[in-house]
């Protein structure tokens, strides 16, 4: 029954995420030339042991045309680095172009008023208990 109620909540909160993603504008998302990227492969450091030391596995892009640079050492392997490492040169080359209308910038606009709207009825609700909780010791006392 536990395990239940934890896949119905993750449930609810992947679908909560995909409902506010569903309002983000992604016409001006940019999308990448390999012709415009220079890849190196580099030596990783950190743990990993001789996976990291003696192998090339990190990644380093260079997006020619805008300069934007990002290195990538997340996994032990190069494919998913490389990967990694387009998503990753993806969404700043979005900050880049796009400023104010990038996908980060719209998401946390999204947070923005989700968070201030739960605020707004939490003190809603702090607010209606304070006067319950006035009027049943106004009741109490006759």
């Amino acid at each position: 029954m536990l395990k239940l109620r934890s896949l119905a909540g993750a449930l609810s909160s992947n679908l909560c995420r995909l409902a506010s993603t569903a309002h983000l504008d992604y016409s001006r998302y940019p999308s990448l030339q390999e012709s415009d990227i220079e890849e190196t492969l580099l030596r990783g450091s950190g743990p990993g042991g001789q996976a990291v030391n003696k192998t090339n596995n990190c990644v380093f892009l260079r997006h020619l045309p805008t300069g934007i640079t990002v290195k990538c050492h997340l996994h032990r392997l190069a494919s998913k680095n490389r990967i990694e490492a387009r998503k990753i040169l993806l969404d700043k080359l979005d900050a880049h172009l796009n400023g104010e209308q990038s996908i980060a910038a719209q998401q946390k606009v999204l947070d923005q008023k989700k968070s201030s709207e739960r605020k707004r009825r939490q003190g809603k609700l702090q607010e209606m208990k304070k006067t319950w909780q006035s009027r049943e010791r106004g009741e109490n006392e006759k």
